[in-house]
């Protein structure tokens, strides 16, 4: 089966640039996922607009084709219940976003609640962690090493300038996992080389690239059937209990 880990869903417009004012609904995205011979999709609700309402309508509609994971803002009041209710919903995990939260990640008082909740609650955390102070992976490491039971994807990897340090904060922690959307082909061989394709997942985070351009990047990094198939979905199924 193969499975892309990591897209964002939402179905309210607007005028921003940044969003381009247009919706990218789940029916949106699901040609991208034909095209490219994805059987499942993670579907994640925006940083800015957090509808996890709308994850949880779109697994029910298509459960055949879509995993939710729920956005959550430790910033905000009854974060906590947030993740719970985000279980209650049928959603498999949460996404933080400290960059667009404005937070951050080795903030204790903040985040611990919140895995504390994702571990009671058996959830996955995603982490949107590009190359800025807000989520550097040693931060992330600071707070993940204490919750070993909640399995964490590193988003992105890092890239660029954190790729590094993402690749050792996964090394040493056997629960953190490396996300490979925006990373450059270089980054995902170094990363099959250091920390091997059990602890790496396949992720596009549509609408920013599409399937068909991740999965090529992956054949190309990845030439082993086996270990790519790992990668490309393998993991996701194993660690999400969908396999």
């Amino acid at each position: 089966m193969i499975i892309d880990a990591y897209n964002n869903i939402w179905e309210a417009s607007g005028n921003s640039d940044y969003l381009t004012g247009e919706s990218f609904t789940a029916e949106d995205l699901i040609p991208f996922l034909d095209e490219a011979g994805v059987d499942m999709a993670v579907g994640c609700s925006l940083g800015q607009a957090i509808d996890n309402d709308y994850i949880a309508k779109v697994v029910t509609k298509y459960p055949d084709r879509f995993i939710g994971f729920g956005g959550v803002n430790p910033r905000l009041s009854g974060a906590a219940e947030t993740v719970a209710e985000c279980a209650r919903l049928g959603l498999k995990g949460i996404k933080l976003h400290p960059t667009l939260n404005g937070y951050h990640f080795a903030d204790h008082g903040l985040l611990d609640p919140i895995f504390k909740a994702a571990t009671d609650e058996g959830l996955m955390i995603l982490i949107n962690a590009l190359d800025d102070p807000w989520c550097a992976p040693l931060s992330i490491e600071e707070i993940s090493r204490n919750f070993p039971e909640a399995p964490v994807l590193i988003a992105h990897m890092g890239t660029v300038w954190n790729t590094t340090e993402a690749l050792i904060v996964s090394e040493r922690n056997p629960h953190i996992y490396l996300e490979t959307s925006s990373t450059q082909l270089l980054e995902v061989q170094t990363a099959y080389k250091r920390v091997g394709p059990e602890k790496i997942v396949m992720g596009t985070d549509w609408p920013g690239s599409v399937p068909a351009l991740e999965r090529a990047k992956i054949a190309r990094a990845i030439p082993n059937d086996a270990d790519r198939a790992l990668i490309e979905g393998g993991n996701l199924a194993r660690l999400l209990n969908l396999a």
